[in-house]
């Protein structure tokens, strides 16, 4: 069993939704957003670095996963949209967690499908997958999706891992018995 936070990062709003993994079941914990309010970026990061710390220490997640930056038109956006996820991984690290980070096309894929999906895609795919009663709000299901993407990358990644265990790459017994 391992407990997932997955983490949407914004400057004015972050999502934060948690999900456990037992098996290839994934079961709902917690989501939610950390609203920073309108004032100058140094408070909000701080809003968001002292939010981040209280949901570790509240749920205790074995590992963080994070959407990775990506600059689409604005400079400016991408900048401050990589100091909030700044923010939220020193309050990982600064509490001895693992960080993994998604692009937007991995973590819509995993969750999806698909790398293009739409938001409402996203919204509805993660209410399915984890059998939610309501669709959650927006920024919170992209960070259920971050989470689900990161147990779907894990689960996969045992797989391959228990697979090569057997033979590397080039086609030699690997392990312990030589």
């Amino acid at each position: 069993m391992q407990i997932i936070l997955g983490i949407d990062p914004g400057s004015r709003i972050t999502g934060f939704g948690l999900i456990k993994i037992d098996g290839s079941k994934l079961s709902y914990i917690e989501s939610g957003c950390i609203r920073t309010g309108g004032g100058e970026l140094p408070v909000r990061l701080k809003v968001i670095f002292e939010e981040m710390v209280t949901v570790v220490e509240n749920f205790s997640p074995d590992v963080v996963a994070i959407e990775r930056v990506f600059m689409h038109r604005n400079p400016d956006s991408a900048l401050k949209l990589g100091q909030a996820r700044g923010a939220a991984i020193c309050a990982a690290v600064t509490n001895g967690l693992q960080v993994s980070e998604y692009t937007p096309a991995e973590i819509k894929r995993a969750t999806v499908g698909k790398g293009n999906a739409n938001k409402e895609q996203v919204q509805h795919m993660v209410k399915a997958l984890l059998s939610l009663p309501g669709t959650p709000q927006e920024d919170a299901a992209d960070a259920l999706a971050v989470a689900i993407c990161h147990a779907n990358t894990g689960e996969m990644m045992s797989q391959i891992g228990s697979a090569a265990g057997a033979i590397d790459l080039k086609g030699r017994r690997r392990g312990r018995y030589r």
